[in-house]
């Protein structure tokens, strides 16, 4: 079964297309839309038991540190690029922003919501939140940066992302009420403005 997450951004990807998925992974993503969507699709992923797996998949897998940018990639090089549940890990987190746009026609960026209120009531009562979407402690966790809705959609502007559309989910349920409240997880769907 495709996590919910998977499933939403499938939707966002037209069938043939070209898709670069940085932070890809063990691929299962990529994998899923070549096989749905006839995706021509390309990874971009450090860890080596990672790379080991797409590779094991037969998907085209380039490793690479993200914080150096993609200069691997011309501009508009692809129709979508995707950045899944990895903005939170990255130091230089306009920078990707900037280059996934210049990338991709299009970028798809998820991240865990630290907005939600299950994070919001574990800090007030003075602890690091551990849930499905932030599910590390504070002394072993890779993300480096935690992040709203409100945030994002803040920042998304001030680096050149007109926002085109967002779902946001809990527990792989759509969420539209309050949606910085009560999703863990945020999906947006972008393109550099013009």
């Amino acid at each position: 079964m495709m996590r919910s997450d998977f499933a939403a951004i499938a939707k966002w990807i037209k069938p043939g297309s070209q898709v670069l998925d940085v932070g890809c992974g063990d691929g299962t993503l990529l994998n899923y839309l070549k096989e749905s969507k006839s995706a021509h699709v390309y990874g971009v992923e450090l860890a080596d038991d990672k790379v080991l797996a797409c590779a094991q998949k037969g998907l085209n897998i380039v490793q690479q540190n993200l914080e150096g940018g993609l200069a691997l990639f011309e501009d508009n090089s692809f129709d979508t690029v995707i950045l899944s549940q990895t903005l939170q890990t990255i130091h230089q987190t306009a920078r990707i922003l900037s280059e996934i746009a210049r990338v991709g026609n299009e970028c798809i960026v998820s991240f865990p919501n630290f907005g939600h209120w299950s994070h919001r009531a574990s800090v007030a009562l003075g602890r690091m939140p551990v849930s499905k979407s932030l599910p590390y402690q504070w002394y072993d966790t890779p993300n480096v940066r935690v992040l709203t809705i409100a945030d994002f959609e803040a920042l998304a502007p001030a680096v050149g992302l007109q926002l085109l559309d967002r779902v946001v989910l809990h527990d792989g349920q759509a969420v539209q009420f309050l949606p910085n409240l009560r999703g863990s997880l945020a999906i947006y769907r972008a393109r550099r403005a013009k």
